[in-house]
Protein backbone atom coordinates (compact mmCIF):
# COMPACT_ATOMS: atom_id res chain seq x y z
CA UNK A 1 0.00 0.00 0.00
CA UNK A 2 1.65 3.51 -1.37
CA UNK A 3 -0.49 6.03 0.26
CA UNK A 4 -3.27 6.52 3.26
CA UNK A 5 -5.47 9.30 3.39
CA UNK A 6 -6.98 10.40 6.92
CA UNK A 7 -10.18 12.79 6.50
CA UNK A 8 -11.81 14.27 8.94
CA UNK A 9 -15.43 13.93 9.63
CA UNK A 10 -17.48 16.87 8.69
CA UNK A 11 -19.29 19.45 11.07
CA UNK A 12 -20.72 17.57 13.69
CA UNK A 13 -23.31 19.57 16.59
CA UNK A 14 -20.72 21.33 18.39
CA UNK A 15 -22.97 22.71 21.24
CA UNK A 16 -25.62 20.30 21.07
CA UNK A 17 -27.06 17.19 23.44
CA UNK A 18 -25.51 15.28 20.73
CA UNK A 19 -22.20 16.19 19.51
CA UNK A 20 -21.82 13.06 17.43
CA UNK A 21 -23.98 13.43 14.63
CA UNK A 22 -23.10 15.77 11.78
CA UNK A 23 -24.99 19.22 10.99
CA UNK A 24 -26.11 19.83 7.81
CA UNK A 25 -23.23 21.74 7.19
CA UNK A 26 -20.94 18.64 7.85
CA UNK A 27 -23.08 16.65 5.32
CA UNK A 28 -22.31 18.55 2.69
CA UNK A 29 -18.55 19.29 3.49
CA UNK A 30 -18.08 15.25 2.90
CA UNK A 31 -20.12 15.12 -0.30
CA UNK A 32 -18.10 17.77 -1.64
CA UNK A 33 -15.08 16.39 -0.51
CA UNK A 34 -16.81 13.32 -2.90
CA UNK A 35 -17.63 15.82 -5.96
CA UNK A 36 -13.67 16.87 -5.78
CA UNK A 37 -12.13 13.69 -5.75
CA UNK A 38 -14.41 12.74 -8.33
CA UNK A 39 -14.19 15.23 -10.88
CA UNK A 40 -10.13 15.26 -10.22
CA UNK A 41 -9.90 11.68 -10.72
CA UNK A 42 -8.62 11.40 -7.31
CA UNK A 43 -8.28 7.23 -7.40
CA UNK A 44 -9.43 5.57 -3.98
CA UNK A 45 -9.28 1.80 -3.91
CA UNK A 46 -10.51 1.27 -0.19
CA UNK A 47 -13.04 3.65 2.03
CA UNK A 48 -12.49 2.88 6.07
CA UNK A 49 -13.97 4.52 9.05
CA UNK A 50 -13.89 4.72 12.42
CA UNK A 51 -17.20 3.68 14.58
CA UNK A 52 -18.56 6.90 15.65
CA UNK A 53 -21.77 8.53 13.83
CA UNK A 54 -19.86 11.71 12.40
CA UNK A 55 -17.70 9.52 10.91
CA UNK A 56 -19.99 6.43 9.20
CA UNK A 57 -21.65 9.45 7.57
CA UNK A 58 -18.85 11.56 6.63
CA UNK A 59 -17.92 8.56 4.78
CA UNK A 60 -21.32 7.81 3.73
CA UNK A 61 -22.19 11.12 2.26
CA UNK A 62 -18.61 11.06 0.77
CA UNK A 63 -19.69 7.88 -0.98
CA UNK A 64 -22.68 9.09 -2.21
CA UNK A 65 -20.63 11.57 -4.19
CA UNK A 66 -17.95 10.21 -5.83
CA UNK A 67 -19.51 6.58 -6.18
CA UNK A 68 -21.83 7.76 -9.28
CA UNK A 69 -18.64 8.91 -10.90
CA UNK A 70 -16.88 5.54 -11.32
CA UNK A 71 -19.66 3.47 -12.46
CA UNK A 72 -17.81 2.90 -15.85
CA UNK A 73 -15.21 1.33 -13.99
CA UNK A 74 -15.01 -2.50 -13.41
CA UNK A 75 -13.87 -2.24 -10.07
CA UNK A 76 -15.45 0.27 -7.34
CA UNK A 77 -13.21 0.72 -3.81
CA UNK A 78 -14.21 -1.40 -0.91
CA UNK A 79 -17.00 -0.30 0.32
CA UNK A 80 -20.27 -2.08 1.65
CA UNK A 81 -22.36 0.00 3.70
CA UNK A 82 -24.57 -2.51 3.88
CA UNK A 83 -21.99 -4.65 6.10
CA UNK A 84 -20.13 -2.45 8.50
CA UNK A 85 -17.44 -5.42 9.84
CA UNK A 86 -16.26 -4.45 6.16
CA UNK A 87 -15.06 -0.71 6.51
CA UNK A 88 -15.73 0.49 10.25
CA UNK A 89 -12.47 0.46 12.42
CA UNK A 90 -13.21 1.45 15.76
CA UNK A 91 -9.07 2.08 16.43
CA UNK A 92 -10.16 5.41 14.60
CA UNK A 93 -12.50 6.92 17.19
CA UNK A 94 -12.25 9.73 18.72
CA UNK A 95 -10.76 10.59 22.57
CA UNK A 96 -13.77 10.48 24.77
CA UNK A 97 -14.27 14.18 24.51
CA UNK A 98 -16.97 14.30 27.25
CA UNK A 99 -14.86 12.65 29.70
CA UNK A 100 -11.84 15.73 29.36
CA UNK A 101 -14.25 18.24 29.04
CA UNK A 102 -15.72 16.72 32.72
CA UNK A 103 -12.56 16.26 33.96
CA UNK A 104 -11.69 19.91 34.06
CA UNK A 105 -15.50 20.85 34.86
CA UNK A 106 -16.14 18.07 38.18
CA UNK A 107 -18.78 20.30 39.66
CA UNK A 108 -20.84 20.62 36.40
CA UNK A 109 -21.89 16.80 36.84
CA UNK A 110 -24.54 16.48 33.97
CA UNK A 111 -25.55 18.26 30.60
CA UNK A 112 -28.04 20.27 32.60
CA UNK A 113 -25.81 21.74 35.12
CA UNK A 114 -23.05 22.23 31.83
CA UNK A 115 -26.24 24.35 30.22
CA UNK A 116 -27.20 26.59 33.15
CA UNK A 117 -23.68 27.71 33.11
CA UNK A 118 -23.55 28.42 29.90
CA UNK A 119 -26.55 30.11 30.24
CA UNK A 120 -25.31 32.51 32.38
CA UNK A 121 -22.69 33.93 29.98
CA UNK A 122 -23.80 36.36 27.08
CA UNK A 123 -21.90 34.08 24.58
CA UNK A 124 -22.35 30.68 25.61
CA UNK A 125 -20.99 29.11 22.58
CA UNK A 126 -17.83 31.41 22.51
CA UNK A 127 -18.03 30.24 26.46
CA UNK A 128 -18.27 26.57 25.50
CA UNK A 129 -15.37 26.74 23.01
CA UNK A 130 -13.01 28.60 25.56
CA UNK A 131 -13.44 25.57 28.21
CA UNK A 132 -12.89 23.08 25.94
CA UNK A 133 -9.45 24.61 24.91
CA UNK A 134 -9.09 24.64 28.41
CA UNK A 135 -9.77 20.73 29.23
CA UNK A 136 -7.84 19.52 26.33
CA UNK A 137 -4.52 21.68 27.65
CA UNK A 138 -5.41 20.02 30.83
CA UNK A 139 -5.15 16.63 29.20
CA UNK A 140 -2.44 16.90 26.99
CA UNK A 141 0.03 18.66 30.00
CA UNK A 142 -0.01 15.13 31.00
CA UNK A 143 -0.09 16.10 34.69
CA UNK A 144 -3.42 14.60 35.69
CA UNK A 145 -3.07 11.10 33.35
CA UNK A 146 -4.39 8.57 36.23
CA UNK A 147 -8.01 10.57 35.87
CA UNK A 148 -8.63 10.00 32.35
CA UNK A 149 -11.00 7.07 31.15
CA UNK A 150 -8.17 7.01 28.12
CA UNK A 151 -5.19 9.60 29.02
CA UNK A 152 -3.63 11.19 26.21
CA UNK A 153 -0.38 9.10 25.68
CA UNK A 154 -2.66 6.20 25.57
CA UNK A 155 -4.53 7.64 22.94
CA UNK A 156 -1.72 8.79 21.24
CA UNK A 157 -0.64 4.96 21.41
CA UNK A 158 -3.85 3.70 20.13
CA UNK A 159 -3.68 5.94 17.16
CA UNK A 160 -0.22 5.00 15.67
CA UNK A 161 -1.27 1.12 16.59
CA UNK A 162 -4.86 2.10 14.14
CA UNK A 163 -2.14 3.00 11.79
CA UNK A 164 -0.15 -0.06 11.50
CA UNK A 165 -2.86 -2.28 11.85
CA UNK A 166 -4.70 -1.07 8.78
CA UNK A 167 -1.35 -1.15 6.38
CA UNK A 168 -1.38 -4.75 7.62
CA UNK A 169 -5.00 -5.40 7.31
CA UNK A 170 -4.76 -3.85 3.82
CA UNK A 171 -1.53 -5.21 2.60
CA UNK A 172 -3.89 -8.54 3.03
CA UNK A 173 -6.42 -7.73 0.89
CA UNK A 174 -5.81 -9.68 -2.66
CA UNK A 175 -7.23 -7.00 -4.75
CA UNK A 176 -5.39 -4.17 -4.05
CA UNK A 177 -1.76 -3.22 -6.47
CA UNK A 178 1.45 -2.17 -4.22
CA UNK A 179 0.51 1.48 -4.99
CA UNK A 180 -3.30 1.47 -4.08
CA UNK A 181 -5.24 4.78 -1.74
CA UNK A 182 -6.77 4.25 0.97
CA UNK A 183 -9.31 6.56 2.59
CA UNK A 184 -9.97 6.94 6.14
CA UNK A 185 -12.89 8.82 7.69
CA UNK A 186 -11.85 9.45 11.19
CA UNK A 187 -11.45 12.75 13.86
CA UNK A 188 -8.88 15.86 14.31
CA UNK A 189 -7.07 14.57 17.63
CA UNK A 190 -6.38 10.81 15.62
CA UNK A 191 -5.04 12.68 12.93
CA UNK A 192 -3.15 15.47 14.89
CA UNK A 193 -1.59 12.55 17.02
CA UNK A 194 -0.57 10.30 14.29
CA UNK A 195 0.61 13.92 12.45
CA UNK A 196 2.87 14.98 15.81
CA UNK A 197 4.12 11.28 15.72
CA UNK A 198 5.57 11.44 11.86
CA UNK A 199 6.74 14.62 12.84
CA UNK A 200 8.67 13.35 15.94
CA UNK A 201 6.67 16.13 18.43
CA UNK A 202 4.84 15.53 21.47
CA UNK A 203 1.50 16.36 22.60
CA UNK A 204 1.57 19.67 22.37
CA UNK A 205 2.14 19.74 18.67
CA UNK A 206 -0.48 17.75 18.30
CA UNK A 207 -2.46 20.33 20.13
CA UNK A 208 -2.03 22.97 18.10
CA UNK A 209 -2.54 20.48 15.08
CA UNK A 210 -6.02 19.70 16.13
CA UNK A 211 -7.12 23.24 17.01
CA UNK A 212 -6.03 23.67 13.16
CA UNK A 213 -8.03 20.61 11.94
CA UNK A 214 -10.61 21.74 9.41
CA UNK A 215 -13.73 19.29 8.82
CA UNK A 216 -12.95 17.10 5.86
CA UNK A 217 -9.64 18.21 5.40
CA UNK A 218 -7.15 15.58 4.70
CA UNK A 219 -3.99 14.34 5.59
CA UNK A 220 -2.06 11.77 3.17
CA UNK A 221 0.55 9.54 4.48
CA UNK A 222 2.99 7.31 2.60
CA UNK A 223 2.86 4.02 3.43
CA UNK A 224 6.06 2.60 1.09
CA UNK A 225 8.64 2.90 2.94
CA UNK A 226 9.29 0.99 6.28
CA UNK A 227 9.04 4.41 8.19
CA UNK A 228 5.83 6.72 6.84
CA UNK A 229 6.18 9.56 5.61
CA UNK A 230 3.92 12.58 5.89
CA UNK A 231 3.02 13.95 2.39
CA UNK A 232 0.47 16.99 3.55
CA UNK A 233 -1.05 17.78 6.11
CA UNK A 234 -5.05 19.19 6.42
CA UNK A 235 -5.76 19.50 2.79
CA UNK A 236 -9.19 21.38 2.32
CA UNK A 237 -9.01 23.24 -1.66
CA UNK A 238 -12.09 21.09 -2.20
CA UNK A 239 -13.90 23.77 0.47
CA UNK A 240 -12.95 27.27 -0.60
CA UNK A 241 -14.12 27.18 -4.03
CA UNK A 242 -17.96 27.17 -1.91
CA UNK A 243 -17.08 30.18 0.45
CA UNK A 244 -16.03 30.93 3.71
CA UNK A 245 -18.67 29.38 5.54
CA UNK A 246 -17.69 26.11 4.32
CA UNK A 247 -14.24 26.15 5.57
CA UNK A 248 -14.92 25.06 9.66
CA UNK A 249 -13.12 23.34 12.99
CA UNK A 250 -15.81 21.46 14.85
Amino acid sequence: MTTILLARHGQASFGQANYDQLSDLGCEQARLLGQHYAQAERRIDAIFSGSLVRQRDSAAHFWSQYQPALESRCELPIFDMATSSNYVLPAFDEFNHEDVFMKLTPHLRTQAEIAAELARDSQPLVRLGEMFGQAMQRWHAGRHDEEYIESWPTFSQRAQQALVNLRAQVTQLPYLENDSTVLVFTSGGVISAITAHLLQQGSQTAYQLTKSSVNTGVTAIDMQLPIPQLLSFNEHSHLFTQGKRFVTKH
